[in-house]
């Protein structure tokens, strides 16, 4: 199958009519994206957008042969008028199944919003899914294998990715393709980082793909940390690094501290923040983890072997081992403190290096800012930078997030 994206943003396009935004006004050239609206071999549209007509004829296209137009959109789609000699559109109801003239055969997949998707299956037995902006699959699927291609909202409901890696839809082969793009995204090479970090990509509109053909899908880092000072959005960045998979193991190195409704209410926003399917463990004990085992102990290493795992954060858990190991006195420091600290570091490293589990990581960064006033603080701060560099160095992609914008040191 040929798919041709007569548009790829958003239903208003990018950029918004009157919109004074930073994306809206990156959004230029090729960065520019009318509403999604699919052409499958030059005989199924996919929502009839305004304008179809002459997005076709850019991308090198007619409308002239299309036979069938569904839409899927909760309502008509948006406002459109039908072209000369193009069919009226129509939606399908959800589980049914059509067999076109051209060779496609399309079944309705019920969304967990108002609309409908769609799987469209090729002569030779390729599948693509293609869902409406907001919408994630409503139930499992059928046990069909994989996609060669799924063209959906990754991006406003990563969620529905990961559901769809969760029941087998898609892999690592398949395909992952961006639409309904709209200007909550910051502009230029943003886009496509984020996007290449959950596995997708975006294309221009009036991109022409064969569904099914061989390309690189971005190449997933096992291990990433990420890196950066007091509310930099470091932990955003590192949740939704992973908002795109499923079976994500949380685990929370800060634990509760009886008392303060401070760092209570930093919790809780933590964990209103993640998405609902995520399990949450609150422990310092990061080794078995990174073996394999969760929180139920080695009886479930086989089944969490390839779960990820986001870890936040790295300044904790050296809080939790100095207290541990007394490093907090120069005595017990002097005495052993030092080399007990630097063992349990190290035990730490090297499960990094060994780990299989897809691990993302979160640390400060505090070597930047003041010298601290006293020896405690001097020594957590040189022992908390020499602990990133030593997990950095395990790591394929490391990260630096400064006022929510995220450097790639490495990867």
């Amino acid at each position: 199958m040929e798919l041709t994206l007569l548009g790829t943003g958003a239903p208003e396009g990018l950029p918004r009519p009157g919109c004074p935004c930073a994306s809206c006004a990156a959004a230029t050239g090729d960065a520019a994206r009318a509403a999604t609206a699919l052409l499958l071999d030059g005989a199924l549209l996919l929502d009839l957008t305004p304008g179809a007509a002459f997005a076709a004829a850019r991308a090198g296209q007619s409308l002239t042969g299309v036979r069938q137009v569904l839409l899927t959109h909760p309502h008509e789609g948006p406002a459109f008028e039908v072209p000369t000699g193009v069919p009226q559109p129509g939606r399908v109801a959800d589980g049914r199944e059509l067999a076109l003239l051209d060779g496609h055969r399309v079944r309705a997949v019920a969304v967990d919003v108002p609309g409908t998707g769609y799987e469209i299956g090729g002569t030779y037995g390729e599948r693509l899914l293609y869902l409406p902006p907001g919408a994630a699959p409503a139930g499992a699927a059928e046990g069909k294998g994989p996609y060669e291609m799924v063209v959906l909202d990754v991006l406003g409901r990563p969620d529905a990715l990961a559901r769809l890696r969760a029941n087998g839809a898609v892999d690592a082969a398949t395909d992952v393709i961006a639409v309904h793009i709209d200007h909550d995204t910051p502009p230029g090479e943003e886009l496509h980082r984020r996007l290449a970090a959950v596995g997708a990509r975006a294309v221009p509109d009036g991109t022409s793909l064969l569904v099914g053909e061989y390309h690189a899908v971005p190449d997933l880092p096992r291990r990433t940390l990420v890196l950066g000072g007091a509310r930099s959005g470091k932990s955003v960045e590192a949740e939704r690094r992973l908002a795109a998979f499923p079976d994500v193991l949380y685990v929370a190195t800060g634990g509760l501290r009886d008392g303060d409704t401070e760092w209570a209410a930093r919790v809780t926003a933590h964990r209103e923040r993640r998405p609902a399917s995520w399990r949450t463990a609150e422990t310092c004990d990061l080794v078995p983890l990174l073996a394999g085992e969760d929180e139920t102990g080695a009886g479930a290493a086989e089944k969490t072997a390839d779960s990820p795992l986001l870890i936040d954060c790295l300044s904790l858990w050296l809080t939790h081992a100095m207290d541990e190991v007394g490093a907090w006195d120069d005595e017990t420091w002097a005495n052993g403190g030092e080399q007990a600290l630097h063992a349990r570091v190290a035990e730490l490293v090297a499960a990094v290096r060994a780990t299989r589990r897809p691990l993302v990581a979160v640390s400060n960064e505090v070597g930047s800012g003041v010298v601290p006033a006293t020896p405690a603080g001097r020594r957590f701060r040189d022992e908390l930078g020499r602990l990133n560099a030593s997990f950095a160095a395990e790591c394929e992609h490391v990260l630096l997030v400064v006022a929510g914008q995220a450097i790639t040191l490495r990867g």
